[in-house]
């Protein structure tokens, strides 16, 4: 047990230093070559503000930001919606709400508005699209994990129709090449704005969820055990779907869609920690932020042109889970 624990704690000073490492290696590497003393002046507040320094400031620093901050917001949101359902297959996106977000980012891209009235859209539909989810599982004034589920997929197949026949619709030469690279999900065009914009909503979500980290232990003891030791088995689901979403919608707002992360990152948490919540989900905050700080790098440095990172997540995120199922098959 102790050595367990000793285990435990190196992961977490691991998965911390390597976060250091992958943001500050993220801040001297890109398409730009910068020299590193010019790098370390600009961090440091020591350099005239020239093109060097708006790189390092304007543009890697923020994109940093906001790569650590949605790393960890869809991995722990994942997490919390694979217990709360009890199902290891389920990713942020089972209650519609990357459907429900996109469609509402294609809808502002359609109307020609601003990026501003962009986000509120794509926030408030991938909201909307998980309330009417909600509404959807009802029966008889109860809702079910199931009828949950089964609503997400209703939804999610309703929106994503809608973002086809959007795309049918769309300008070939201006609005349908930027739906397209918006749904794949990019760092590309970060900036301060956008780190204000999702940095409340995100923290807020996340702290909700460390904080709920012992009554999903509870819940995933079922109903009855949950209610005998004075938790309400309803509202608390209500309470981490609430914040989950949150956290989703907010992340998918300002980056598109980057699938992979809530479904893969969990899973490595679980077995470098177990299946405690109380550190599974610090651990998939940070192992979240690692993995989407080293996939943007990788999309910034891989190629001459940059790579989509929700691309690139799909490409690594999918035959690494293939290999944890079956090394969790053959165990």
């Amino acid at each position: 047990m102790f050595a367990g624990k000793t285990l435990q704690g190196k992961t977490f000073w691991i998965a911390l230093a390597g976060i250091v490492a992958a943001a500050v290696l993220s801040l001297f590497c890109g398409r730009y070559g910068l020299a590193p003393l010019n790098v370390v002046k600009a961090v440091l507040g020591l350099a005239e503000r020239n093109m060097d320094a708006n790189i390092v400031l304007s543009v890697r620093l923020p994109r940093i930001i906001l790569t650590l901050l949605v790393g960890a917001g869809l991995a722990v949101s994942g997490a919390a919606f694979q217990d709360v359902f009890q199902n290891p297959l389920v990713s942020p996106d089972v209650l519609s709400v990357s459907s429900g977000a996109a469609f509402g980012a294609v809808l502002g891209i359609m109307l020609d508005t601003s990026e501003s009235v962009l986000i509120v859209l794509a926030l408030a539909m991938g909201c909307l699209s998980v309330f009417l989810t909600y509404m959807g599982a009802k029966i008889q004034r109860k809702v079910s994990v199931l009828s949950l589920v089964l609503s997400g997929i209703i939804m999610s197949a309703l929106f994503n129709a809608l973002i086809s026949l959007m795309k049918y619709v769309a300008d070939t030469e201006t609005q349908l090449p930027a739906i397209t690279y918006w749904l794949l999900g990019s760092f590309a065009a970060t900036t301060y704005r956008h780190v204000l914009v999702v940095v409340v909503p995100i923290l807020l979500g996340m702290a909700v969820l460390l904080t709920m980290g012992h009554k999903i232990n509870i819940l995933s003891l079922g109903d009855e055990e949950a209610q005998s030791l004075g938790i309400d088995p309803y509202w608390t689901r209500i309470g981490i779907i609430i914040s989950a979403t949150l956290v989703t919608a907010a992340c998918i707002t300002v980056t598109g869609i980057i699938g992979w992360m809530g479904l893969v990152i969990p899973h490595v948490a679980r077995l470098l920690v177990g299946p405690n919540h109380s550190r599974l989900l610090p651990a998939a905050v940070l192992l979240g932020a690692l993995f989407m700080t080293l996939m943007d790098l990788l999309a910034r440095t891989l190629l001459p042109t940059e790579i989509p990172v929700g691309v690139l997540t799909a490409l690594i995120g999918a035959p690494f889970f293939m290999f944890l199922f079956h090394r969790q098959a053959g165990m």
